[in-house]
C-alpha cells in the first residue's frame, strides 16, 4: 500500500501552487494524496480571505486529527493542527512578505504564532537558501532546501526555436528590444521598469500573468507554452521585485530560455541572482545597462542553463520522494 500524505489542493497558478502540483506529480507512484480544499482562491475580494479561510477550514482540520498518515502543508492553517499532527507534517515555506497581508490586524499574529509553532514539525522545506537562514534566524532548525525545479525537455524544445521567428509570432519588432519584467500583478516592480524606460527608443517592455495592475502595452496572458515561447521572444530580462520573492519562477524559466538578465538581489531571487552571476539594475542608467546585457556573449547563456539545469524534474523528484519516505517511514 502507498502511503497516505494530505495535502492543499494543487489549484491556482502562483508559483507555490506550482510547486505543490510538480510534488503530487513526481510522488504519484509512491503517494497516495489525498487533498483538502483551498477556500482563500475562490475569493474574489482579498480583504480578509485568510482569516475567512481559516474558518471555513477548521471543520475539515478537525476532521483530519484522527487521519491516519502524513502532512504535506503549505499554508497559515498549520496553526489549527494539534502539536501530534504537526510532528507529522512537512511544511513548505515559500516566502514572508507583509506586503501581501490581506487580514489586518490578525495576520501580524498570525505569521508571529506560526513562526512559534514551525519546530514542532517533522521538516520545514525551503525553495531557497535565504529562507532557510531567515527561520534559522528565528528558532526553527529542522529546514531543509529544495529548489523550485523545471521540466528540462519542455525548455530544451523551447531553447531550440529561433528567437527570430518567434519575435514575428507575438507581433515583436525584429530590430527592438523586448524586455520581460515577469508578472503584471502587484509588488513584482514592472510598474517600476515601465516608468524607468518610458520614451526610451527601441526599447520595449513586455509583461505577462493576470495584469492585476492594468499595466498598458505589451501584456500577454498565455498558455503555458505560448508563455515560454514569448520569453524566447524577449531579449532581456529586468526583475525588481518589492516583495521578498522565494525564488521568482519567472527569472528562472527567462534565463532557462536564453535571457540575460537583470536582477534584484532580494530574499530568495537574490540567490538566483547569485547562483547565476547575473549583475544588479542601476536604475541610473538602466537603458544603457539593457542593452549591454542584449549584446551578452552565448557563452554566458550557455554556463546560466548548466547551472540551472541541475534543478531539473528528476532532481525534484528524488528530493522529494526521499524526503516523504522519510516522513512517511515506520
Amino acid at each position: 500500500m502507498k502511503p497516505v500524505v494530505h495535502s492543499m489542493e494543487a489549484r491556482g497558478r502562483t508559483g507555490g501552487r506550482v510547486y505543490l502540483r510538480m510534488i503530487h506529480e513526481v510522488t504519484r507512484g509512491q503517494i497516495d494524496w489525498r487533498t483538502t480544499p483551498d477556500f482563500k482562491r475562490g475569493y474574489r475580494v482579498r480583504r480578509g480571505r485568510k482569516v475567512r479561510h481559516l474558518a471555513r477550514l477548521a471543520p475539515h482540520i478537525r476532521s483530519l486529527q484522527r487521519a491516519a498518515g502524513t502532512f504535506l502543508w503549505d499554508d497559515l492553517s498549520v496553526l489549527l493542527f494539534t502539536p501530534e499532527m504537526r510532528a507529522r507534517t512537512v511544511f513548505v515555506f515559500h516566502h514572508y512578505e507583509p506586503l501581501q497581508f490581506d487580514s489586518q490586524p490578525l495576520e501580524p499574529l498570525l505569521w508571529r504564532r506560526l513562526f512559534a509553532v514551525l519546530a514542532q514539525c517533522h521538516t520545514v522545506v525551503c525553495v531557497a537558501p535565504y529562507w532557510a537562514q531567515f527561520l534559522r534566524a528565528r528558532g526553527v532548525q529542522n529546514v531543509r532546501v529544495i529548489h523550485n525545479a523545471v521540466d528540462l525537455a519542455e525548455i530544451d524544445t523551447v531553447r531550440a526555436m529561433d528567437r527570430a521567428e518567434c519575435k514575428a509570432m507575438f507581433g515583436l519588432a525584429q530590430h527592438e528590444i523586448a524586455v520581460y519584467a515577469g508578472k503584471a500583478v502587484h509588488w513584482k516592480g514592472t510598474d517600476t521598469v515601465a516608468a524607468a524606460l518610458k520614451g526610451e527608443p527601441g526599447l520595449h517592455l513586455v509583461t505577462t500573468g493576470s495584469n492585476t495592475i492594468g499595466a498598458s502595452g505589451r501584456h500577454y496572458d498565455l498558455p503555458r507554452q505560448q508563455y515560454l515561447q514569448l520569453l524566447r521572444a524577449c531579449d532581456v530580462g529586468v526583475f525588481v521585485p518589492r516583495m521578498k520573492e522565494g525564488w521568482s519562477r519567472c527569472a528562472a524559466e527567462a534565463l532557462l530560455v536564453g535571457l540575460p538578465c537583470l536582477i534584484e538581489p532580494i530574499a530568495g531571487l537574490g540567490d538566483l541572482a547569485e547562483i547565476t552571476q547575473q549583475p544588479a539594475p542601476d536604475f541610473g542608467r538602466l537603458p544603457e545597462q539593457i542593452r549591454d546585457r542584449a549584446d551578452a556573449p552565448p557563452e554566458e547563456s550557455k554556463l546560466v542553463f548548466e547551472t540551472l539545469s541541475g534543478f531539473d524534474s528528476a532532481y525534484f523528484r528524488d528530493a522529494w520522494s526521499r524526503l516523504l519516505a522519510e516522513a512517511t517511514g515506520p
